[in-house]
């Protein structure tokens, strides 16, 4: 038994003090990782979640037919723009057809409405009813809708008619739609507008975007049939925010509020924006203006005192009102982070101090709500600030409001971590005129280290596993693959650390 002990210290006294991994090692352990995943794991150029080391099991948010892919971050959309950062840090031709093909993967599942749904089916059953812009081979699809469907102005009556629902949503929630369209404008940049495909996918993509946004500023969370021109100033007049006089504490059953904030949808409609500002804003002046509408909606929804946060729904009175069973109206902490950051981000961009104003105020409230150990309850009652929480019901079903944490229901973030320190600082920043940093600092020491744990991770075949990882089989019993389980996350966060080491390196 000596033996053994012994030569595993002598291995890990040898890799504290093994020499920094080589630029060459690095660019060599990216080709390979991007080349396995493109070769072994992609189906028609896109991906999903998470598969076995043999490449047997393939989950999403579900099980997905052999040939659907998922579009839902980390879906394709994120896998591309890894391959994107892997072909600008490598300049090997591999990485760039990767990133090629999981866009072409995207510009065939785009759908007739403008945007992406949650998955996208390459399988003749799976993608038979859904309204295609183009087929498998990116040839061009008529659009089944109706032509007086398709004439209407955008707004949320359509959306709670749901007539194509199931066969040609686009989604925002979840930063479908917006990660699809930020992939495919940085590739076309790339592309300097060469590939017809993918330009036409984006000019479809961003009008049906700029379209689909109220007059007012924000979004609701799906549209399925193409905005052709936005909705009337009328029906959806700019309004500020406002308490509601009361709201019922269980759920009335309908969760699609006209304007959504939840689940990043708005600040991820805000850095697509910004991306397509940065790619064609010299040429196209839409992009900039539907940001500043952005910016002016994220300022017109923050709730007046005595709490200057925001909700992650409103109707169409701009007061807060029930999402899903376990989302009430609120004040929504998590949500109100990630609309500061918008504020921020667009100011910097624009030198509009107007959008830095609420900053303290929103900043200083949410402090107080903290919890111990730098934590915030995701949602905070409306006049009270008392944490709201959900359990579940009777026999396990459905959901009940609670202000007890002893007993949270475990499919819902209730307890976060607060970053209203990162929030200040990139507000002081930006307040001092300095530009908004892309990334937080590394300390060179503690990535070379991490580098070289990822690429001591990697296999013969260019994969990362992670061993002891739970899937479901096609019976849906949960299973423990042999070898592991190969993590699109994983993936996609070894890409960037040797990206930024290559960065860095010499």
């Amino acid at each position: 038994m000596r033996l053994p002990v012994a030569l595993c210290l002598f291995v890990a006294a040898s890799a504290l003090h093994a020499a920094p991994p080589t630029a060459d090692a690095v660019k060599a352990a990216l080709v390979r990782g991007v080349t396995f995943q493109h070769r072994e794991v992609a189906r028609h150029g896109g991906y999903v979640y998470r598969q076995s080391a043999d490449l047997s099991l393939r989950e999403a948010e579900g099980i997905p037919a052999p040939d659907t892919i998922w579009i839902q971050p980390p879906g394709t959309p994120a896998v591309g723009e890894a391959f994107l950062d892997a072909y600008e840090a490598t300049r090997d031709p591999a990485c760039a057809q990767a990133a090629l093909d999981a866009a072409l993967a995207l510009t065939r599942t785009q759908m007739h409405s403008g945007g992406w749904y949650y998955s996208g089916h390459f399988g003749e059953q799976e993608r038979a009813p859904w309204f295609h812009r183009l087929d498998p081979q990116g040839q061009p699809l008529p659009d089944p809708t109706p032509t007086g469907d398709r004439d209407q102005p955008a707004g949320w009556h359509l959306t709670r008619e749901a007539k194509y629902r199931g066969k040609n949503e686009t989604i925002l929630d979840d930063n479908v739609t917006q990660a699809a369209l930020h992939f495919l404008i940085r590739i076309d940049q790339a592309l300097s507008g060469r590939n017809a495909e993918i330009r036409g996918a984006v000019e479809h993509g961003l009008t049906a975007l700029l379209n689909a946004q109220y007059p007012g500023g924000g979004w609701s969370a799906s549209f399925d049939r193409y905005p052709a021109q936005p909705a009337d100033a009328a029906a959806y007049p700019p309004i500020k925010a406002s308490y509601p006089d009361d709201w019922p504490r269980t759920w009335p059953k309908d969760f699609r509020g006209c304007y959504v904030t939840n689940d990043e949808l708005m600040t991820r409609c805000v850095t697509t924006l910004i991306r397509a500002h940065l790619a064609y804003g010299a040429t196209d002046p839409r992009p900039m203006a539907a940001l500043r509408r952005a910016g002016d909606f994220i300022l017109a929804a923050q709730m007046p005192e005595p709490q200057p946060a925001w909700a992650q729904q409103y109707d169409e009175a701009m007061k807060p009102c029930w999402s899903r069973a376990f989302e009430p109206p609120a004040i929504s902490t998590r949500e109100s982070e990630g609309l500061l950051r918008s504020l921020i981000e667009i100011a910097a961009l624009t030198g509009d101090r107007r959008y830095l104003e609420p900053v303290p105020r929103a900043l200083a409230y949410l402090r107080k709500c903290e919890l111990p150990e730098k934590k915030l309850p995701r949602f905070l009652e409306l006049r009270t600030d008392r944490p709201l929480y959900f359990t579940r019901g009777p026999g396990g079903k459905g959901f009940e409001m609670t202000y007890d944490d002893s007993r949270l229901s475990s499919n819902y973030g209730w307890i976060n971590d607060s970053h209203l320190d990162e929030i200040e600082a990139d507000f002081r920043a930006v307040l001092g005129g300095a530009p908004l940093r892309e990334k937080p600092p590394v300390e060179p020491g503690a990535l070379a280290e991490t580098v070289s744990g990822i690429l001591a991770a990697q296999d013969d075949r260019g994969a990362w596993s992670t061993a002891g990882g739970i899937m479901r089989d096609a019976s849906g019993r949960k299973t423990e693959p042999v070898g592991g389980v190969i993590e699109s996350a994983t993936f996609i966060a070894n890409v960037a650390a040797l990206c930024q080491f290559l960065e860095t390196a010499p």
